[in-house]
């Protein structure tokens, strides 16, 4: 019997073209994205300026109370941004690096983007410390554990390990960070949309993500969760007049923050990538990520299966509850395989030091993971002839 969520199929328009396994990286657009962000233009070319106070001023507020439910968070406690760097900007820039709290303890598996981020916080104070891992695959969460103690004030972490697609147990690491009085930033980038997520049942003070992949909303629609105690506690200094708790009274000088989540606003939003993300999150939301997860399980399993089977290293994870939705697939000359690979219309991507990654997602079938594996085995044995 075929799976009740390739009824999905359809709405992907992109599938009926090739073999779509890079999920991980940009989610399929649903065919109802066109109508969302024909609404926006519409709105621009009809109604002009007046369009601000016609919608355009509250979709910030009102995409992220319809992401909240798939992240398992209050409504009012997620603010839209560009990306997630500058989510974590907003959430780094409520602190004074000073005194003997003034750690930042990072894994050196985490995406880039946060090391590059909290770096940069260095001139202002910030001791960044790094947990070192033994290979490319998973971040040992006890030496993190080991790391984080009273002079710990942050800890971002990934909840899905970009890399390898390892899904990491962080409530051990949110315990011990609250036990010292230090401040969790969880990175759901590559979790939210394939993985169930709870911020609410974890006790995460902050979270951090972004639109592009599982949740299939396009880019340019970051987001950052503050748990509901923290919003009035915290005072960002990387705010703007979206921030202002009367942005349309035009007042200079230091802010007046809004009440609420809203001041973690910076400036104008991005209006019509938010547009663009509110196809997605639909879609998810009524598929559920539950069923999501048990599809992405099933496929990642027969994935998994046939890339051992054809000889090759599988650099993610075995146990279910270690991956998130991608998995990694080392076979020689990698690099030149995926542009063959993205030739014949199979398309993934690969990372250095890891491999060729595939993300099957709700909308992929059996039948494409065992062409895609046809094509990879096709190649390799051309490639070693």
């Amino acid at each position: 019997m075929p799976d009740p969520l390739l009824r999905w199929r359809a709405e992907f328009p992109i599938l009926d073209t090739c073999t779509y396994l890079v999920s991980h990286s940009l989610g399929a657009m649903p065919r109802r994205t066109r109508a969302e962000l024909a609404r926006f233009a519409d709105g621009w070319d009809g109604r002009g300026v007046r369009a601000w106070h016609e919608g355009w001023w509250e979709i910030g507020r009102e995409t992220g109370d319809l992401l909240a439910p798939t992240l398992g968070a209050a409504p009012g406690t997620i603010t839209m941004h560009q990306n997630a760097t500058v989510a974590q900007a907003i959430v780094a820039s409520c602190f004074s690096f000073e005194g003997s709290r003034r750690r930042v303890v990072l894994q050196d598996l985490d995406f880039p983007t946060n090391h590059y981020l909290y770096e940069g916080f260095r001139r202002y104070g910030a001791e960044i410390v790094y947990v070192r891992s033994d290979d490319s695959v998973q971040a040992p969460i006890g030496r993190l554990l080991d790391a984080i103690d009273d002079r710990t004030l942050l800890v971002p972490i990934s909840l899905v390990l970009f890399r390898s697609g390892a899904l990491q147990d962080v409530r051990p690491v949110v315990e011990k960070a609250h036990r010292v009085g230090a401040r969790v930033v969880l990175d759901v980038y590559q979790a939210a949309g394939t993985v169930p997520v709870d911020l609410t049942a974890l006790g995460v003070d902050f979270a951090v993500g972004g639109s592009v992949k599982w949740l299939c909303g396009g880019p340019g629609a970051g987001y950052l969760y503050v748990r509901p105690d923290l919003v009035s506690e915290l005072s960002p200094s990387i705010v703007g007049w979206a921030g202002h708790a009367a942005p349309f009274a035009f007042e200079t000088g230091a802010i007046a923050y809004a009440p609420g989540i809203e001041r973690f606003q910076s400036g104008t939003p991005n209006v019509p990538a938010l547009y663009s993300a509110r196809a997605g999150y639909g879609v998810i939301a009524e598929i559920g990520v539950p069923a999501i997860r048990a599809r992405s399980l099933r496929l990642t399993r027969r994935l998994m299966d046939a890339a051992r089977a054809s000889g090759w290293s599988v650099n993610t994870p075995d146990a279910d509850d270690a991956r998130g939705g991608s998995v990694v697939v080392d076979v020689p000359g990698g690099a030149r395989v995926t542009e063959q690979l993205l030739a014949r219309g199979v398309i993934v991507d690969h990372r250095p030091q890891a491999g060729i990654r595939l993300a099957p997602h709700f909308y992929n079938t059996e039948d494409e993971i065992d062409h895609a594996v046809a094509e990879m085995r096709d190649l390799v044995s051309v490639a070693q002839r």
